[in-house]
């Protein structure tokens, strides 16, 4: 599929903060479905709210 075993290892456990295009296409296609149907928004995800050293 083109996606390494370890880079799958990664975004199965949670432990990346983004995903390549590529990825999400790779992974998309293999697995026959629309993106919303493998990712979900985490509102509470500290990593995402904005910086503040502005």
């Amino acid at each position: 599929m083109g996606i390494t075993e370890s880079n799958l290892s990664l975004l199965k456990s949670g432990k990346v903060k983004g995903v390549r295009f590529f990825t999400l296409a790779a992974i998309r296609c293999h697995l026959h479905c629309e993106p919303g149907d493998i990712l979900a928004y985490d509102r509470s995800n500290e990593d995402l709210r904005p910086d503040d050293r502005e």
